[in-house]
């Protein structure tokens, strides 16, 4: 085995390269077991970035993944997506990286060009999550993209014709489609630990809203709850709105607008000193939110509320 520690590889043939394998098929696109990465893989840490999509359908790893310093265990069943320029490595200081078994799906972005799916593929969220938001599936999920990917890889080792782009085109819509259902699906099922993340964006937004830190640093963003959490933006948007129906900057609009409304019950304050603390700078901006969400000025519901 060698050790292979690139920062970024740009195509697909040098993937195939560093890693071992023989010239893909096909410049654009590449379907790769994961058992033939085992003679090329490597020893010690990797760290890389890839200027392609990747889409891989893993049945078992032994070996810990990292994105950012965030590592975790995989098991059975479980679909990673990954974009261009996503960071991704091993931990691993000198055991040899043990490969996963199942396929791996290669696309540059040049494939899909003048295609629906070169844009429908970038509002795919999870293509930017992280390993530990990882797809989890059910025997039935698993059986039902292992077939997909088997067709799609049919198709990859066939003669290349003016068809081969479209067939393929195909197949990975119905992938993407699938890994949206079964995403909203593992949100439901992992009930206990969805739930947690909700109460603990409670906590978050409750501690952030004590004391000046509204007034000194305004509302916090989608991005800051998200780091608190150790999630990417994007999967805690989607497990909300799945859960409650909003997404995270309408959850934080929500508890803002909460805060608000405790403050109007107290006269004590002005409303342009009330706007003041919870993070606006100008008192017309607080009062749009407010009416956004309540149908009432900020006057009208303190006056109603009295």
């Amino acid at each position: 085995m060698k050790i292979i520690e690139h920062d970024r590889i740009k195509t697909i043939t040098e993937y195939h390269r560093v890693t071992g394998l023989p010239k893909p098929e096909h410049p654009l696109i590449s379907v790769i077991n994961m058992n033939s990465l085992d003679e090329g893989i490597v020893v010690g840490p990797i760290s890389s970035r890839f200027d392609f999509y990747c889409i891989s359908l893993q049945t078992d790893l032994n070996a810990q993944l990292k994105y950012g310093r965030q590592s975790c265990d995989f098991c059975d069943g479980v679909m990673l997506f990954r974009s261009p320029g996503q960071f991704w490595g091993s931990n691993l200081e000198s055991d040899p990286l043990q490969i996963p078994s199942g396929l791996m799906i290669l696309i540059h972005p040049d494939f899909l060009w003048n295609t629906t799916l070169a844009k429908t593929i970038k509002q795919a969220e999870y293509f930017n999550y992280s390993p530990t938001e990882a797809l989890h599936l059910s025997d039935k999920e698993k059986m039902m993209i292992t077939g997909i990917t088997k067709y799609i890889e049919q198709e990859y080792h066939a003669n290349i014709d003016k068809y081969s782009q479209k067939i393929i085109i195909a197949q990975l819509e119905v992938i993407l489609t699938y890994a949206n259902r079964f995403y909203q699906r593992q949100f439901i099922t992992r009930n206990i630990s969805s739930h947690h993340i909700i109460n603990r964006v409670k906590d978050i937004l409750t501690e952030y809203f004590k004391g000046d830190t509204l007034a000194q640093q305004g509302l916090p963003t989608v991005a800051y709850v998200a780091d608190q959490l150790n999630i990417t933006p994007g999967y805690l948007s989607e497990l909300l709105k799945t859960l409650t129906g909003q997404s995270t900057q309408q959850y934080i609009h929500d508890k803002l607008i909460d805060k608000a409304k405790e403050k109007l019950a107290d006269r004590a304050l002005s409303v342009k000193e009330i706007s003041f603390q919870l993070g606006f700078e100008h008192i017309q901006s607080f009062s749009k939110l407010f009416k956004a969400k309540t149908k009432l000025s900020p006057a009208q519901f303190r006056q109603l509320y009295n």
